[in-house]
């Protein structure tokens, strides 16, 4: 039975904050969310998240306003490795599994669910379907995440890398320069 979980973020890589309820069962999750932020200049997302079986994901569906407009983006993964961004094919990010919401601490858990990485050893290179935000635009990011203790995981994509600590269900508790969880 799926358990219900409203998680909120202060975002400080978008100096905002995320608010996120999330239906949680054994391989699958439902969410959506609500996000505001300043960086990289004002602007309010709202998304729904689907996953499949191990938590991959099916559907992203992300509405963005700023000052440039509104910009819509349905992003959707057919289960057998193919990709599309508003019905246009997306062969860079074929063979995900995974979305990566920009500045989004949820979307950081379908791989770590998956693998077990908050909990047991090991470590996954994993290609992503990356979505910048405001603008929307998903791009392939190679990713490697690294258990490293209970809770603690290494995520790493380029140059970049931090240590973020989960709770035991996988939900980012700390994500340093990220996001930092409320209450």
């Amino acid at each position: 039975m799926p358990t219900s979980h409203v998680i909120t973020w202060e975002v400080s890589g978008s100096k905002g904050v995320e608010t996120a309820w999330i239906e949680l069962g054994a391989d699958a999750l439902r969410a959506h969310g609500r996000a505001v932020g300043t960086v990289p200049e004002p602007y309010w997302i709202s998304y729904e998240l689907d996953t499949a079986d191990a938590f991959v994901t099916r559907r992203l569906h992300v509405t963005a306003e700023s000052a440039d407009g509104v910009r819509t983006l349905d992003l959707r993964h057919d289960g057998a490795g193919r990709w599309t961004a508003n019905g246009e094919h997306q062969a860079d990010v074929d063979g995900a599994l995974d979305c990566d919401l920009g500045l989004c601490p949820l979307t950081n858990t379908m791989p770590v669910l998956r693998h077990g990485l908050h909990r047991r050893p090991g470590e996954r290179e994993l290609l992503m379907a990356w979505v910048s935000v405001p603008d929307l635009t998903p791009v392939a990011s190679r990713q490697t995440y690294t258990h490293l203790g209970p809770g603690l995981t290494r995520f790493v994509s380029g140059d970049f890398r931090r240590d973020i600590r989960f709770d035991d269900d996988g939900f980012v508790v700390d994500y340093p320069g990220l996001a930092t969880r409320l209450g």
